[in-house]
């Protein structure tokens, strides 16, 4: 199976048509994180997110990791479960964060904690992302980043400035920690992002961002999973292309997928197609 499928080839093209004709300044990028701009597997090996390279690393506690795989292994087959209501979803998702949360807290977590885990080798971006960050930046075409992340916006943003790649076309929406003045996290702001929810973290709430892409109404969306096309929710598009990586379970997700995305990059594939995309709709 080729590692590119493409639900409605006619409709796509009119898609890329409108933002070509419109031009670079009506285009913005939208996308998460997680196994979206970086890898889902690394040499093999499963990489669910950043902070699961904390939970599986010697940081915290001895028995942080424990409690931690606890929490993953009650609640994440809730997560990626196509079959489950929504709103039952966001209730299962927004009760795992709030008790991790308060785990790493109580722990002690760092940011200290959270550099260890960002410089592991396994957070990895995808064949291709510098040249798309690189591309987007030259065309000043706002990025804006809207992860679930569970080590939030201090982890997307520590990444990002270590590979020189936190420009200032790049905007980040993330869960966010209150920090001390000795570096250790206090309390978590409010309200959670998580992988449900996305549709209430509207970009409109976020005033700076939202005056940098209000009047930029054709959307490339890009996420993994099937609630991350909720992130453009209120938000007043004219065009938007939907792109989905689809890492693993291919059978079991692919019609699922092929409903909500114009786009689905199959294997944990690399971003060599969305740059050429790219590349046609921003002259």
């Amino acid at each position: 199976m080729e590692n590119i499928l493409i639900a409605n080839k006619e409709k796509l093209e009119t898609l890329k048509e409108n933002f070509a004709k419109q031009g670079k300044d009506k285009i913005h990028i939208l996308t998460d994180f997680d196994n979206t701009l970086t890898c889902a597997f690394v040499n093999g090996e499963k990489v669910p997110s950043i902070i699961s390279v904390l939970r599986d690393g010697s940081y915290l506690t001895p028995d942080y990791a424990e409690k931690a795989h606890g929490l993953y292994d009650k609640y994440h087959p809730f997560e990626n479960d196509p079959n489950i209501l929504k709103e039952e979803k966001k209730r299962l998702m927004e009760e795992w964060w709030t008790v991790h949360f308060e785990l790493l807290i109580k722990l002690g977590l760092n940011k200290k904690d959270v550099e260890k885990a960002i410089d592991s080798e396994k957070i990895k971006f995808r064949g291709g992302f510098f040249e798309f960050i690189d591309f987007l930046k030259e065309k000043n075409i706002p990025l804006i980043i809207m992860s679930s992340s569970g080590l939030g916006e201090e982890s997307i943003s520590l990444k990002l400035e270590k590979e020189n790649k936190l420009y200032n076309n790049v905007y980040i929406i993330s869960n966010s920690f209150k920090w001390d003045e000795n570096g250790k996290a206090i309390s978590i702001r409010t309200p959670i992002i998580h992988g449900a929810n996305k549709d209430e973290t509207l970009v409109k709430d976020f005033p700076e961002i939202f005056k940098a892409v209000k009047n930029r109404k054709n959307v490339l969306l890009i996420g993994d999973s099937l609630d991350d096309t909720g992130m453009v929710e209120g938000f007043d598009y004219d065009n938007l292309i939907k792109i989905g990586f689809l890492n693993e379970q291919t059978e079991e997700k692919l019609e699922k997928y092929e409903k909500v995305f114009d786009i689905i990059l199959l294997n944990d594939s690399g971003m060599k197609y969305i740059n050429k995309l790219i590349s046609e709709i921003i002259l």
